[in-house]
């Protein structure tokens, strides 16, 4: 049977209603600092904790829950009589219901410029220690940290006069996970402080289910998604506004996607199918990218995931409407774009604020982790070299930067064909360069005579540069830094082909 209950809680929600739940049923209340203050203030009964103890808060708060008299009512297994003895002994309360949250850590360290001490102040200690006792000792006690569980519990003593077996370990598990996270937090808020950057020798990270997903890449795979504990970004941030669950496959796509439009500073759009682009471009209006870049590879583009660096207009929501899209992403949608588009019931519209710079990546290996930090570095033409005689007009420079951002977003070995606008033909992922190159400048066609051409890596031969001659290709951006690098510019001069090399490799496994 539930008698006694401890509550101290940073997070009040709901907290009055339940605790006068609690006294409705006859189970007495204990309570400390804020929460006592709460409580009272709304005529809820509740004792304060130092009743029990014999001790007045001290140290500033450090110190009111830390005492055997709490512990011991907490821990002791009640069908031990050495353990009641001891109690009966030291004039030990027994508590059935632990009810804490944890002081504010995390939203503490996202304020701006908050101090060393600060943070520190507001890593809790009492908290934890009664949540993980009553979680040990949950065969017998009761511990909630989710005032999601507030209405439950007050329906399950109604009817039991206490909490099921099966529901106190659910809840303990909860706890356990709950004081994990809360250190984890800590942990990597102290790394940073000491200036461990994003590969500290422990890597530490806890996530939260927003959702079970249908499932995986295929059918027979389990899949859910996660969003990083304590810190809302990038795709745990999204806003579904319209349309059918995501899947797996949508997210990760649209994680590309969303990385890749935001490259560009003018209206751009994006079109990725499995991850790579099928068509990107810029313009001075969104419709006109949008337009562009669907124009890119029309026939891949069905199906697709759009992402858009733009609020999304009547015009360009009434030409994505012409076809099948899977998803649109964009920072906004005005009333009128979105009542066009909601026409088409299947269609996810996300709403999604832009990324985030310096974070990290993380994939899992069988047995452990890849860290690494994000490939966004910002490069600047300055720093490239021209390695031809024949040097690219202010078009081709900007043509070529255009080819540059996004072929860093696209499959290794990735080729990329443009002009200074939009994508004409993408080679993603093949076994050999020339190989990609071969597909994007198959894919560009006629368009290829006069463009550019990107390569994410240095051309281990020659061969490329004479594949993309014969397509007419009039400028090059590749890495350098082949052993036969020397073959590449020769080629490059003989077809007067003008080469840049940024001394900048891409790759993307």
């Amino acid at each position: 049977m539930i008698k006694n209950a401890l509550l101290s809680v940073s997070d009040k929600t709901g907290i009055v209603d339940f605790a006068r739940g609690l006294v409705a049923l006859g189970v007495t209340i204990y309570s400390t600092g804020g929460t006592l203050k709460v409580l009272t203030d709304a005529g809820v009964s509740a004792t304060p904790v130092e009743s029990l103890t014999g001790f007045p808060e001290m140290m500033d708060g450090r110190v009111k829950t830390l005492h055997p008299k709490v512990h011991g009512g907490i821990l002791a297994v009640r069908d031990n009589a050495d353990h009641r003895t001891a109690m009966e002994a030291h004039n030990m309360e027994p508590i059935d219901l632990v009810v804490v949250n944890l002081y504010p850590f995390r939203e503490t360290i996202a304020k701006p410029n908050v101090s060393l001490e600060e943070a520190i102040e507001n890593i809790d200690i009492g908290g934890p220690t009664m949540v993980r006792s009553a979680a040990k000792n949950h065969a017998y006690v009761g511990v909630v940290v989710n005032p999601e569980h507030y209405e439950t519990i007050i329906s399950m003593i109604k009817d039991y006069g206490e909490l099921t077996k099966e529901y106190r370990f659910v809840l303990a598990k909860e706890a356990f996970a709950h004081t994990a996270a809360y250190d984890v937090a800590i942990a990597n808020y102290m790394s940073s402080v000491i200036g461990e950057g994003p590969t500290p020798p422990v890597y530490l990270s806890a996530y939260e289910k927003v959702s079970d997903l249908r499932y995986g890449e295929n059918p027979h795979q389990q899949a859910a998604f996660y969003k990083e504990f304590g810190h809302t970004h990038g795709m745990g941030a999204l806003k579904q506004l319209h349309g059918k669950e995501l899947s797996y496959n949508n997210i990760v796509d649209m994680e590309a996607a969303w990385n890749m439009v935001w490259e560009f500073a003018d209206p751009a759009a994006c079109i990725i199918k499995h991850t790579n682009p099928c068509g990107a471009a810029v313009a001075e209006s969104l419709r006109d990218a949008y337009v562009n870049a669907y124009e890119a590879d029309s026939i891949s583009a069905f199906g697709g995931i759009v992402a858009l660096n733009r609020e999304v207009d009547v015009a360009t929501a009434e030409e994505m409407a012409k076809i099948f899209l899977e998803v649109i992403m964009a920072p906004a949608f005005t009333d009128e774009a979105l009542t066009i588009l909601k026409e088409k019931k299947q269609i996810r519209l996300i709403e999604l604020s832009k990324p985030e710079l310096g974070q990290v990546t993380v994939k899992k290996v069988s047995g452990g982790l890849l860290v690494q930090t994000e490939d966004d570095i910002v490069e600047n033409r300055a720093n490239y070299k021209v390695v031809t005689k024949v040097q690219p007009t202010e078009e081709q420079w900007k043509a070529l930067e255009f080819a540059w951002k996004l072929v860093k977003h696209v499959k290794s070995n990735a080729i990329l064909v443009s002009n200074e606008k939009r994508t004409l033909g993408v080679g993603a992922g093949q076994m050999n360069r020339v190989g990609s190159a071969k597909i994007a400048l198959e894919q560009a066609g006629e368009l290829a005579d006069g463009a550019v051409l990107a390569s994410d890596a240095f051309f281990p031969f020659g061969d490329t540069v004479t594949t993309a001659a014969e397509h007419g290709i009039k400028a090059i951006i590749q890495p350098g830094g082949s052993i036969r690098d020397e073959e590449s510019i020769k080629v490059a001069d003989e077809h007067g082909i003008a080469m840049v090399f940024t001394d900048m490799r891409h790759f993307r496994h």
